[in-house]
């Protein structure tokens, strides 16, 4: 086990640095740090330049593998094809689908296994946003379909998303595993006493697929603080529209991931309002901070929400969003009932700890050898 060494290919164009700034380092990086102190050996392979090399201090012994030269996109991809020839026992894993291909082609020149992974269906998601016969969704279902098929292992988050890569692309059920994304329970923790006040906590990015408008026009008429955390292209419209619509609004940009438990222990209520989602790390991260939940009816969040047991499922339109909230806000016992079976089931299915163990069951099977 001593012998093996991890290598975690970020999606292509990502770096630690983006990471850093959009607040998702730590969570991020967590499960990397759990591993190598558990024996793996960890590198990240990053798009970044030389600046990256300043993370080895927050990434104690995880190698950082970097553009540090600052060549073109293809130089860079190239030579990380000729750096992995001949390294004998480790693996490739990608984080997402965009830049699995690099990934793959270092682990077939250099000896290694390879593991794909995908938080979300990347083909399902370019559908959606472009249309089922756009350029951008063959290329993706082109793309997935070159790396499924090619890995030792899939990696995929729920098992909705197993059953429709199952439907898409000729693999066998035995090379997929299904491992969720994590949670650290430690740190999204409830507090002893639940917030008294009617603040209304988003988190995500400011982008149509997380329908921050419609969350926006549900608080219209509602005595409510609505907090908006995350970046993106529709913040001057959401400004607009709550100041038409006389929402309290605050939106602070992104946070570091450390900082979230705080803003959600200071909320009475999570909204996760999208058109759709992969595995969404914020309504996980909500739910193990024991908070009441409300989430749309949509692929990705009924996976999670059983509704009225551990959250509120609503439609995604403005007016089934706006019920639910004041279902929650206007009872108080429900929403400590809600928020405490939240936290067991976060605790039960996501914990740090748990998803730690079926990556490292995963890594000592292709340690193994061939199967």
């Amino acid at each position: 086990m001593s012998q093996l060494h991890l290598h975690l290919f970020m999606t292509a164009g990502m770096s630690l640095q983006a990471w850093e700034d959009g607040g998702m380092l730590a969570r991020e990086v967590a499960l990397y740090l759990r591993l190598q102190a558990r024996g793996v050996r960890v590198s990240i392979v990053t798009y970044g330049g030389r600046g990256e090399l300043r993370f080895a201090e927050a990434l104690p012994d995880i190698g950082i593998v970097c553009n540090r030269w600052g060549w073109p996109d293809g130089l860079y991809r190239a030579w990380l094809n000729r750096m992995y020839r001949g390294r004998g026992n480790w693996i490739a894993k990608s984080n997402q689908t965009p830049g699995a291909d690099t990934a793959l082609r270092a682990a077939r020149r250099g000896g290694g296994r390879f593991v794909a992974r995908c938080g979300y269906l990347f083909s399902e998601f370019n559908e959606r946003a472009h249309g089922l016969d756009s350029t951008q969704a063959r290329q993706a279902r082109a793309l997935e379909e070159q790396v499924f098929t090619a890995a030792d292992r899939v990696v995929i988050t729920t098992d909705a998303i197993k059953t429709e890569v199952l439907r898409r692309y000729p693999l066998l059920p035995t090379r997929i595993r299904v491992i969720p994304n994590y949670v650290d329970t430690a740190a999204f923790s409830p507090l002893s006493a639940p917030a008294r006040n009617r603040r209304v906590c988003f988190i995500g990015r400011l982008e149509a697929q997380k329908n921050p408008l419609a969350l926006v026009e549900a608080c219209a008429g509602l005595d409510v603080d609505l907090l908006m955390v995350g970046e993106g292209s529709l913040r001057g419209e959401i400004e607009r529209l709550a100041a038409q619509l006389g929402v309290r609004v605050s939106l602070p940009g992104n946070h570091p991931n450390p900082e979230l438990p705080g803003l959600l222990q200071g909320s009475a209520v999570f909204v996760l309002p999208s058109q759709y989602e992969g595995h969404p790390k914020t309504l996980i991260e909500a739910m193990a901070c024991g908070m009441p939940v409300i989430g749309t009816d949509v692929p990705g969040i009924r996976e999670l929400i059983r509704h009225g047991e551990n959250g509120w499922l609503c439609p995604a339109e403005p007016e089934s969003i706006r019920a639910g909230l004041k279902s929650l806000l206007d009872d108080v016992a429900l929403r400590s009932r809600l928020g405490q079976a939240a936290r067991a089931y976060a605790m039960q299915h996501f914990s740090l700890d748990r998803v730690m163990e079926m990556e490292l069951e995963l890594i000592r099977e292709l340690a193994a050898g061939p199967n």
